[in-house]
């Protein structure tokens, strides 16, 4: 992974942030509200949230912002009237917005569509903030590939990669025996499998330690989110399947562990704020201040930590299984999730059908290997049209 310079801090830090009104965006534009001498930012983006992205641009006056729904293009017109703010909208345009000339990107886009957004960042040699691992989980070959093409620095997000980074001995990987990510658990770590059946959407977003989105609540609460973590993690710091261990740790406060081959075991800690990974990622390589409330070991009492369940969470296995198969296994094992999640979501599923239709999905489709992105996008829409057709056998 490239290392760059560091900014000179007489230079305010020019930014772009793609998916700006979603939890990882809002969080990282709190950061930057609270020094804005030291930021400019190029171009902020967002799918469906108008109003949300035109306050956003009013208040921080990017040179473009960028509607990925085409449908809303005139209301962000014209809502940005007279701001001299550049306005576009769409797929490419989303891209576009991405290659802009920057010194850092947050990728915060949801989902596979961040994509080759984060790519078009990678290219244009931005430092990429990751908070989308779906794109790792995606096309994690090709990304890495382009990272080490372009020279560009790829720093993770979420809390867990975010933790490991920082006491990951990148200059000594062989002394490293394995890595351990941390799950909360989500909602239902301690729930009957029985009442599990018919969760609602409502408790399964009604995460005990996170503020987040909806799929990735979702996701936490099957822990088809730490699956994919797993996944990331393979590609980020280039361990073996079987030297990440995930281990439950309800308190959400030690983010992830090293483990290394004389028995030391280092980790990083916090309370669980997001804004903490974004800080590091934000500041980076230096550190910059942050509104986390302040960890108090002593307040807290005590740390416990639990081997997670994989039969009642089902997707971990899940997630391990299309890591091993590899090719287009993991693209097809989130594509599916994908579809399945926002069908639970939509109440069209029960809890359990989301993994059950991943699980089919993954069976049904021939494993080849994509060697390009175009590739990818073809192999994540026949799983997503695959999934479509699990889900409407499911609801007949």
């Amino acid at each position: 992974m490239a290392l760059t310079a560091a900014h000179p801090d007489s230079e305010p830090k020019v930014l772009t942030i793609l998916g700006s009104t979603g939890s990882v965006g809002c969080n990282t534009i709190d950061l930057i509200e609270r020094n804005p001498a030291r930021y400019r930012v190029e171009a902020l983006t967002a799918n469906n949230n108008v109003k949300q992205l035109a306050a956003q641009a009013l208040k921080l006056k990017p040179s473009l912002a960028v509607i990925g729904n085409p449908d809303h293009y005139e209301a962000l017109k014209d809502a940005l009237s007279g701001s001299n703010i550049e306005v576009a909208a769409g797929a490419e345009a989303l891209v576009a917005a991405a290659a802009r000339p920057t010194d850092w990107v947050m990728a915060a886009i949801v989902g596979a569509a961040g994509l080759e957004p984060a790519l078009a960042a990678i290219r244009q040699g931005a430092v990429l903030a990751l908070a989308n691992k779906e794109c790792l989980v995606s096309a994690g070959e090709l990304v890495m590939a382009e990272v080490k093409r372009c020279g560009s620095t790829l720093l993770p997000v979420d809390s867990e990669h975010n933790a490991i980074f920082q006491v990951f001995d990148f200059d000594q990987p062989e002394s490293i025996d394995r890595i351990i990510l941390t799950a909360s658990g989500g909602p239902f770590r301690d729930l009957d499998p029985e009442v599990m059946a018919h969760v609602t959407p409502d408790q399964a977003m009604a995460h005990p330690t996170w503020e987040m989105g909806a799929k990735i609540s979702v996701d936490s609460a099957t822990m088809m989110n730490k699956g994919l973590e797993l996944i990331e993690a393979y590609h980020i710091f280039g361990m073996a399947e079987e030297a990440i261990e995930i281990v439950i740790h309800p308190q959400s406060v030690v983010h992830s562990m090293v483990a290394y081959v004389d028995g030391s075991v280092l980790a990083q800690l916090g309370t669980p704020d997001m804004r903490t990974p974004i800080a590091y990622a934000l500041g980076w390589p230096n550190r910059i201040e942050a509104p986390a409330q302040k960890l108090d070991l002593a307040t807290l009492g005590q740390l416990t930590f639990k081997a997670p369940d994989t039969v009642r969470f089902p997707s971990l296995r899940l997630a391990r299984e299309a890591l091993k198969a590899g090719g287009a296994a993991p693209t097809v094992l989130n594509a599916a999730n994908e579809v399945a999640v926002y069908a639970f979501l939509e109440r069209q599923i029960g809890f359990f059908d989301i993994a059950r239709t991943v699980e089919q999905v993954l069976e049904s489709l021939t494993t080849i290997n994509a060697t390009t992105i175009s590739e990818v996008i073809e192999i994540d829409q026949d799983a997503r049209r695959q999934a479509n057709t699990v889900i409407a056998k499911l609801t007949s």
